[in-house]
């Protein structure tokens, strides 16, 4: 098993509703995707409560099969659809974590 760990910032453009909308989007769009893309376990995006001590806005954690899975997840056709529409235009930042469990 593979985790798939993604923190983003958002641009700082946007006013903390545009935000609030951006993240529910994202969060809707990417745990979507659960079901539809082979050895993807689990996929959760956290939206919402964050503290002010946090330096990212929202956070992706997923579970794969294998890492051959993840790479299939990467350039899975639905995943880059989400990717290119509902992450990328919004994101200023992203760090992404991927180990074995």
């Amino acid at each position: 098993m593979v985790k798939h760990i993604i923190l983003w910032t958002l641009k700082d453009e946007f006013s903390e509703a545009e935000k609030a909308k951006i993240k529910k989007e994202i969060k809707e769009e990417l745990e979507a995707l659960k079901g539809k893309i082979p050895g993807l376990v689990d996929i959760k995006v956290n939206a919402t409560g964050r503290l002010s001590s946090s330096n990212a806005d929202l956070m992706l954690d997923s579970t794969f099969e294998s890492e051959e899975a993840l790479k299939g997840y990467a350039k899975h056709p639905e995943h880059v659809a989400v990717a290119d529409s509902k992450v990328r235009p919004f994101t200023a930042a992203r760090s992404c974590l991927d180990f074995e469990i």
